[in-house]
């Protein structure tokens, strides 16, 4: 970890944020993206417009009503492999408390935050800008620490201890998470007509990253994204938004902008759902887009099976519908060695386990 940081030092690290803080006019040329990739923000051909599902999750425990909230659930993940939810039971103290803590890291001095620096992804703990700032042909406007947080007590140790008050309100958000996931995932599997308990096991032991990320105002919006388009390895991302910035990509592949709703939670489907779907669901492509004049903070919990844990199609799902499974297995571990050694922006992960039908 030590030759990584002294590499990405001697580099010239520079995170977004010290480039705002300076005061640039401009986006540096590492961070102007191809004409084809730019979001064309303001123009009328930027986004569609399409109602995103919004789903009560009080519902779920409400037995009268829970097979209406399935029926919201399956609908959703059919059509777009997302949902935002309401009535999520996670405290709105909570959820304050942990983008507090992030804007408090964020805005720490730039030697501080280098102490977590790395372009190793295999890091527990690790600072770093874009997306990996050692490799990436071009730069996104995002800054970001990352963490494993669970099971809670192997990892709080190794979070930052500055602002005094990270390990507790990033922790007590992170346990709220874990919990919801498990809400989620049960749900999930009960739409697909499989047992509520289906992975349950695994997904109580199952590793959980949460990626905390800084979009600061950028100069030139229309010419930078804050993320690519891609897709999360994991089985569901549960993600937290201080503004409006992320799109997501729809079936007719134009990009749909999510609205920011007061005290909802967004629900993306990963990698490991399409493939235990054996591709009824797909897993949600989407990027960020950044703003002039907003800075905004988000926390992206992303929920996998165990580190070596391989997922493949339900069999349920496999033999009940006479399917041929359509993707091979995988491990968040495979996707950890794909990403180290590819560019996941010019080929998904989820691309390569893809079965080639006959």
């Amino acid at each position: 970890m030590e030759e990584t940081k002294k590499t990405l030092l001697d580099d010239s690290f520079i995170s977004a944020m010290a480039l705002t803080n300076s005061g640039v006019p401009q986006v540096p040329d590492r961070y102007v993206l191809p004409p084809s990739q730019r979001p064309a923000l303001g123009s009328s051909l930027a986004t569609t417009e399409t109602t995103l599902p919004v789903i009560d999750l009080s519902l779920l425990h409400q037995p009268s009503l829970r097979s209406r909230a399935i029926h919201e659930i399956n609908i959703a993940c059919k059509e777009f492999g997302f949902f935002q939810v309401i009535n999520h039971g996670i405290p709105s103290s909570v959820v304050k408390d942990a983008l507090e803590a992030a804007k408090l890291f964020f805005d720490l001095p730039v030697e501080e935050k280098m102490l977590l620096v790395s372009a190793n992804v295999h890091e527990p703990v690790r600072y770093g800008t874009s997306l990996n700032h050692s490799t990436d042909s071009v730069h996104y406007w995002r800054d970001f620490i990352k963490h494993y947080s669970h099971p809670l007590p192997k990892w709080i140790d190794m979070w930052p201890s500055n602002p005094p008050c990270y390990k507790d309100n990033v922790g007590k958000y992170a346990e709220a998470t874990h919990v919801l996931h498990k809400q989620l995932i049960e749900a999930i599997a009960e739409s697909l007509g499989l047992e509520k308990t289906y992975l349950q096991e695994e997904i109580e032991e199952g590793s959980q990253v949460m990626a905390v990320n800084c979009y600061p105002t950028c100069p030139e919006p229309e010419i930078a994204l804050g993320m690519p388009p891609h897709s999360d390895f994991s089985s569901l991302t549960i993600l937290l938004q201080s503004s409006q910035g992320l799109q997501i990509m729809d079936c007719n592949k134009a990009w749909v902008s999510v609205p920011y709703i007061e005290g909802a939670l967004i629900v993306q489907l990963g990698d490991q759902v399409e493939v235990m779907s054996n591709g009824i669901y797909k897993s949600v492509i989407h990027r960020v887009t950044v703003n002039k004049d907003v800075k905004r903070l988000s926390f992206a919990s992303l929920h996998s099976l165990p580190l070596h844990k391989k997922i493949s199609p339900a069999p349920k799902l496999v033999n009940e519908n006479n399917n041929a499974p359509g993707y091979g297995e995988f491990s968040f571990n495979d996707f950890l060695e794909y990403i180290s050694s590819n560019d996941f922006i010019q080929q998904r992960f989820i691309d390569t386990i893809k079965k080639i039908s006959p």
